[in-house]
């Protein structure tokens, strides 16, 4: 049963095209974060509101993890206006991300200009999961095939985990049995295949060359065919011919790319043939066990749409308590923050008295070495231990009487006081010498201490 326009609340626009408006909501059941696009039918024929019809349809079926989900339809006939509720993708589109990639690429010329590139595994990625997407279009369960006709990275879509969607089937059209048929002039001419350009008939095969130009331009920040106008470019995109992906991606990837440019559409590898490329084999695998373990997950857990009031307080509560759980974490980590930069502090200023009392000991044991040089080399020896036990009773006179002292009293006087301050000094310095040595081990250990809590 369709929706009411009632049942949620418009927060802003996020943009405007052909088709009309696209706004993001909120449901007003649980709070969730959707999209709706708006389409006026007033204006349209009885035909087109029928193919309008059919492509609502063809929305509630594609259900896949890489292609934006359908949600509601509500019809508004008093506006004849449509409302098609979608799946919200927080991340952008790819069309964004490489503008914002080229932009930092042409800022930066001077710079390292491979930073401004995508990585290669992000590139498989996006290749995995948009083929995917498209075997699911493709081989359709009830036989009929879906063609997207209108591929290009403003219709690929990011989650906030950096996961591809599909979306934007407003232009593609149900084919039944002969696919082949399909005549219609829809598409963005970057992205448009020859046999399109020929205005000859296409099947999904217009796809892959379109999977292709993504690809390329995921790798260079541009599409592989440019011009000026419609008809060189037309020109360009027959022949077929395009420059190398940046060298810095690998040939294996670059040998995909031309082989899905191929001019000649039954050349062009299927979906299949992709997923089966040794390049992206592993990521197929596991981007398929995280699909079916996503289905086994809503089988057990069917979403509902309606919940009651008791239910959304709940959901209410614990969104609350996470919320005051993360800032209670953020506080944590700026604690933590500011411990380190004291740790680090303390670490440095006990380096520095680390080096201090090294010099000092270094200062204390060259001026010890020259109190004993100076003691022992010197040449008032002598004068330095006048009263030394070697030659206490060496000098007598002939009676056996004490030798007399010295002539100059004052100057033996004058030199044993210098040796006494002398013998003070030195062993004030050892004392110190003993000091240093014990501090610098206190601050040996303490160190130790701070590196191990860092």
């Amino acid at each position: 049963m369709p929706g009411r326009a009632e049942d949620y609340e418009v927060l802003f626009t996020i943009g405007a095209g052909s088709y009309g408006k696209c706004r993001k909501v909120r449901r007003k059941a649980d709070g969730k974060i959707l999209v709706w696009k708006e389409l006026d039918y007033g204006a349209m024929t009885e035909s087109e509101k029928q193919m309008l019809v059919s492509e609502v349809n063809l929305l509630r079926e594609l259900r896949h993890p890489n292609i934006v989900r359908y949600y509601d339809r509500i019809i508004d006939r008093s506006s004849s206006t449509l409302y098609i509720v979608m799946e919200y993708c927080d991340g952008g589109d790819l069309a964004g991300l490489i503008a914002k990639c080229a932009k930092e690429r042409h800022v930066n010329l001077r710079g390292a200009l491979h930073e401004h590139f995508l990585d290669e595994s992000f590139v498989l990625r996006v290749l995995t999961q948009l083929t995917l997407a498209l075997k699911e279009c493709h081989r359709r369960s009830d036989g009929g095939v879906t063609v997207h006709r209108d591929l290009k990275p403003a219709n690929v879509f990011l989650d906030g985990k950096q996961n591809v969607k599909l979306g934007d089937f407003g232009l593609a059209r149900i084919l039944h049995r002969d696919t082949s048929f399909a005549t219609t002039f829809v598409g963005t001419p970057y992205y448009m295949s020859p046999e399109q350009m020929n205005y000859t008939s296409y099947n999904e095969k217009s796809d892959i060359w379109s999977l292709g130009c993504l690809m390329y331009e995921l790798c260079a920040l541009s599409p592989p065919f440019t011009a000026y106008n419609q008809k060189e470019l037309a020109e360009k995109i027959r022949e077929g011919r395009f420059r190398r992906i940046p060298y810095r991606y690998s040939d294996e990837l670059n040998d995909l790319i031309s082989e899905m440019l191929n001019v000649k559409d039954y050349c062009r590898p299927s979906v299949e043939d992709i997923l089966q490329h040794p390049l992206i084999e592993a990521v197929v695998t596991e981007e398929q066990k995280r699909n079916f373990d996503r289905r086994c997950l809503r089988a057990r857990e069917p979403e509902r749409l309606q919940y009651s009031d008791a239910a959304v307080n709940e959901l209410k509560r614990k969104e609350q308590q996470l919320q005051d759980r993360e800032q209670a974490i953020k506080e944590r980590e700026q604690r933590l923050e500011q411990r380190e930069r004291e740790l680090c502090l303390r670490e440095t200023l006990a380096e520095d008295k680390l080096a201090r009392a090294e010099n000092l000991l270094k200062r204390c044991n060259l001026h010890k070495l020259e109190q004993e040089v100076m003691c022992t080399e010197g040449p008032d020896n002598a004068l330095l231990f006048p009263l030394s036990t070697t030659k206490k009773n060496s000098v007598l006179n002939g009676s056996g009487e004490k030798a007399v002292p010295p002539h100059n009293l004052e100057n033996y006087f004058l030199s044993k006081g210098k040796s006494s301050e002398l013998n003070r000094r030195l062993y004030a310095a050892n004392l110190r010498a003993q000091a240093l040595a014990e501090l610098e081990k206190s601050y040996q250990l303490k160190s130790r201490q701070i590196l191990g809590m860092r």
